[in-house]
């Protein structure tokens, strides 16, 4: 008998998520059927696109369902296999294996082998898939250079620069020939990481600076690529610096996913046709087809020592749900990850 503890969605959260809206239920799994693996979880991911799965709203990923056990990616050890359990690459999956699933907000997991990918962990810990060789190091890859279309010698602009997206970011604008790359966070010690650490050439502390101002002062020549993970002033500030052609990779705003009511968008929008700008807005699944490219890529320059990365870990699945509440305050430092 083997016993998980999960986190459920009791109701639908208004605004900010509250203890109430959640539940930490344990339940006893069934034994792997063929073609199924039972996996120990080691670490979950939380990322900010969980609170929009939190509504009752349609969207690019169906919404959590109440009562039910919430999902996301996570990484674990493999402790039982069944008959013919081969992973999403076709390789056979044996009991010791680490493994990447989708079966996150969990500690232990009864997983179907072919959703699940073994992972290579002489590169890199493991917990790394879920940040800077993960989908959030997907994102950041997929968006400056296919949909952001960097050019060497290009100005690029990153809001959440510390965050797991926003710091991988800058960090391949920078080994891409970017000729400046600025990015904002909140506080002091986010700022200081992303020039001392990072490589950034210039640091915004949104908290201290109206963002245009600061974005200004800056980048007195303007931008030419902008990465978008907060919306909001951000945005408006990133459309005024745009030069003529430059481009925006939508990625993520949240500065409004706990919003309660409509919020406005740019004041300066007809800048966007003056100065003939592109902002398009993505998703990381549809770019799976770079995951070779990109592990290839980015997987060397970290064995080469070439790219910083950092973690917020928060300890235990009872502290989960706080850890996702501190990933939407913009407590975290790089990927918050939960380790159980």
């Amino acid at each position: 008998m083997t016993m998980s503890r999960e986190w459920h969605l009791t109701r639908r959260p208004h605004g900010v998520p509250v203890d109430e809206d959640f539940a930490l239920v344990t339940v006893e799994l069934p034994d792997p059927r063929e073609g199924e693996i039972l996996v120990r979880n080691t670490f979950l991911s939380v990322d900010p696109y969980m609170r929009g799965r939190m509504n009752d709203a349609k969207s690019y990923v169906p919404p959590f369902q109440l009562d039910q056990p919430m999902d996301g990616d996570a990484v674990g050890v493999v402790e039982q296999v069944a008959e013919s359990a081969v992973d999403s690459n076709g390789s056979a999956i044996r009991v010791g294996d680490t493994v990447i699933h989708r079966f996150g907000w969990r500690t232990t997991s009864v997983v179907p082998a072919n959703s699940a990918r073994t992972l290579d962990t002489s590169l890199a810990p493991a917990q790394a898939y879920l940040g800077v060789l993960g989908m959030p190091g997907l994102t950041a890859y997929a968006g400056l250079l296919r949909i952001g279309q960097l050019v060497e010698g290009e100005r690029v602009f990153v809001s959440s620069a510390a965050g797991a997206v926003g710091s991988l970011v800058g960090q391949l604008a920078r080994l891409k020939g970017a000729s400046l790359v600025v990015g904002s966070a909140g506080g002091p010690e986010k700022t200081a990481w992303l020039l001392d650490e990072a490589g950034f050439d210039a640091a915004i502390d949104y908290k201290a600076t109206p963002i245009r101002k600061g974005l200004a002062e800056a980048a007195p020549e303007g931008i030419d690529v902008y990465f978008d993970n907060v919306g909001g002033d951000h945005l408006e500030a990133a459309i005024s610096a745009l030069r003529l052609g430059g481009r925006a990779a939508i990625c993520g705003m949240i500065s409004v996913y706990n919003a309660t009511e409509a919020t406005a968008g740019p004041r300066n929008m007809p800048m966007i046709v003056g100065k003939r700008l592109t902002l398009r807005g993505f998703l990381v699944f549809d770019h799976a087809d770079l995951r070779p490219q990109f592990e290839a890529e980015v997987g060397q320059w970290l064995a080469d020592g070439k790219i910083a990365w950092r973690e917020t870990v928060v300890d235990g699945i009872d502290n989960a749900v706080n850890g996702f509440r501190d990933l939407m305050a913009g407590s975290n430092k790089g990927k918050m990850l939960i380790r159980l």
